[in-house]
């Protein structure tokens, strides 16, 4: 439902030709200008969002703002309790029904909604999402900072009341914009909107969607720099016997992959079952315990991957930090804490790939330079089987790195990973199923993307006249000069019936006497109308002619309560002209 914007009303007209232009699926400047401007304001909400949450981290734990390990055991066993209870009463107070967020949300509302993100569920979304991570639980950022991304792309198209292709548009910049800013990685941001969002690759779509990425990490990096989220020594491939153990490392994670996705999936149905209050409660009970026993599961847990990155570790300690990770995210994400399941995959994908060059130690001589490359190369294949986008995966391991020599087994890797998960498990990606736990679905069909990427307004016809049912012959042969394309027949104040304009001139001739012409009673062809709304894509045009079980449309905007400007009018035929053509 399309909310009316707070905009003055005089502001909406200056805007119109901007509307008009958007429409088309080919203006690629102005497509640009938005995509920019998203990455900006989605940066700069992004900015502001690790800003709260390291700031508040830094103000009250010790030495460094990760350093959960160094609270008393009471602490950490009340922090993420207290944290999951605040958020509870939170939801149960203000959420009024949505039922998921970050990611997953995304794609629902890009799917079934145009891409129409509400105000309401990014300030849920900043709230829980910082509450959370502060709050010790066992969550990422990257998820909260793609709906934050997405949904200042959103809300800022339904500001200025853009039609419904630019304001999806938008909504898959600011996707781009959250992992660009997050990761210090722009190109690994647009892979992760197009592939996750399962959007058509196109110049008119990448173009946004790129200069979104790279305007959003620029915000980023002027506050926090350039230095790569994970500091790795360099690395070169020294034969291909380094690769035999990537084999084992893509099963692994793959394996693990598909645990994670079937927590997930148990966790969500039992909050389902639990309802209400209790599913935090046990979020955050479940959350302190374990914080308890494996302290550095608690946060995003950024120093215990460093650490990671940089040697090898006990294999009994790795087993032990590996379920510990995944029952607890697990159980806080999928019993609703609104914190994203990115980050604890990637945490556990380096588990596996140190755990790898643990057993690889066994059969030969390992330097901390091969548990590098094996904790990094478990990060990729984690993440792409887990989200089922091997390609952002990649890109986000060589971008992280800042190592080409990474690519080539991680292809192996990521791709033996997503392979293990989706075929020998039968798993989908996390995000689907989450959201097939919640009762919803998601599809992605080539024919409804092409229609959802242009507005009505790019397509209708404005050679059109609007008359009242009866006219007198003078008028009627000023109106055949006109030759207009099809006449709408007004009754009761309102568009009624779609006639083409050649009737009335077929009319004059065959009845030269006639003093009054009856548009309803003339010999033509007539389509019953129905309205839709200037924003509205040729995806909606069809869900309407289909729901009112008409053949034809009248595109208006509301300029004033009763007033209704309309703008062209619009065929079932002209619709499937355009996206056949």
């Amino acid at each position: 439902m399309r909310r009316p914007s707070p905009l003055p009303t005089w502001f909406h007209p200056s805007l119109e030709w901007l509307r008009l232009r958007l429409s088309r699926p080919e203006a690629l400047v102005w497509h640009a200008a938005i995509g920019l401007l998203t990455g900006l304001l989605a940066g700069a909400v992004i900015v502001g969002f690790r800003l709260v949450v390291e700031g508040a981290q830094a103000a009250w734990l010790p030495e460094h703002g990760e350093n959960y390990e160094a609270l008393a055991i009471w602490v950490r066993l009340l922090l993420p309790l207290a944290g999951a209870l605040v958020i509870g009463v939170i939801f149960l107070r203000f959420a009024q029904g949505i039922q998921v967020l970050g990611v997953a949300r995304v794609m629902e509302r890009m799917e079934y909604h145009q891409g129409y993100l509400t105000l309401r569920g990014f300030v849920l979304q900043f709230v829980g999402a910082a509450i959370a991570i502060v709050s010790g639980h066992s969550v990422g950022r990257e998820g909260p900072h793609v709906h934050l991304g997405a949904a200042s792309g959103s809300l800022l198209g339904q500001l200025f009341s853009l039609p419904n292709n630019s304001i999806r548009t938008m909504a898959a910049c600011g996707t781009a914009a959250g992992i660009a800013a997050s990761f210090n990685t722009p190109l690994a941001g647009v892979i992760f909107a197009l592939e996750v969002l399962a959007l058509p690759y196109s110049i008119g779509g990448f173009i946004p969607v790129t200069l979104a990425a790279v305007s959003a990490n620029a915000v980023a990096v002027a506050v926090f720099g350039s230095a790569p989220v994970l500091l790795l020594p360099p690395f070169v491939l020294g034969s291909l016997a380094d690769l035999l153990p990537v084999l084992l490392l893509g099963v692994l994670a793959g394996a693990v992959a598909a645990a994670y996705i079937q927590s997930l999936q148990g966790a969500a149905r039992l909050a389902g079952r639990l309802g209400g209050l209790r599913r935090y409660l046990v979020a955050g009970l479940a959350a302190g315990l374990i914080g308890v026993l494996v302290p550095e599961v608690m946060g995003l847990g950024y120093d215990t991957q460093q650490t990671l990155l940089t040697g090898q570790a006990a294999w009994g300690f790795l087993v032990v930090l590996l379920v510990a990770k995944l029952a607890a995210t697990a159980l806080s994400v999928g019993l609703g804490i609104p914190g994203g399941n990115i980050g604890p995959a990637l945490f556990m994908g380096a588990i596996v790939g140190n755990l790898t060059a643990v057993i690889s130690a066994f059969f030969v001589p390992l330097d901390p330079a091969h548990v590098t490359f094996y904790t990094l190369l478990g990060m990729g294949a984690m993440m792409g089987a887990s989200l089922q986008a091997p390609l952002a995966a990649l890109t986000a391991i060589v971008e992280l790195s800042h190592n080409p020599g990474v690519m080539m087994p991680g292809m192996l890797a990521i791709v033996i990973a997503a392979l293990t998960c989706r075929q020998l498990f039968g798993k989908d990606s996390m995000f689907l199923t989450l959201l097939r736990a919640k009762g919803l679905d998601y599809r992605a069909n080539p024919v409804i993307a092409i229609l959802r990427r242009s507005g009505v307004a790019s397509v209708m016809n404005t050679g059109f006249v609007r008359q009242q049912r009866l006219l007198d012959r003078a008028k009627a042969e000023r109106l055949v000069a006109d030759a207009p394309d099809w006449i709408i027949v007004d009754q009761d104040g309102a568009p009624s019936v779609l006639m083409p304009g050649l009737a009335v001139a077929s009319e004059l001739a065959r009845t030269p006497e006639t003093v009054e012409i009856d548009l309803l009673e003339i010999p033509a062809e007539r389509f019953e109308l129905a309205p839709i709304h200037l924003q509205a894509t040729l995806q909606e045009a069809i869900e309407q002619l289909n729901a009112r079980g008409v053949e034809a449309l009248y595109v208006q905007r509301p300029l004033a309560p009763g007033i209704d400007h309309v703008y062209g009018v619009l065929t079932r035929g002209r619709i499937e002209s355009a996206y056949r053509y």
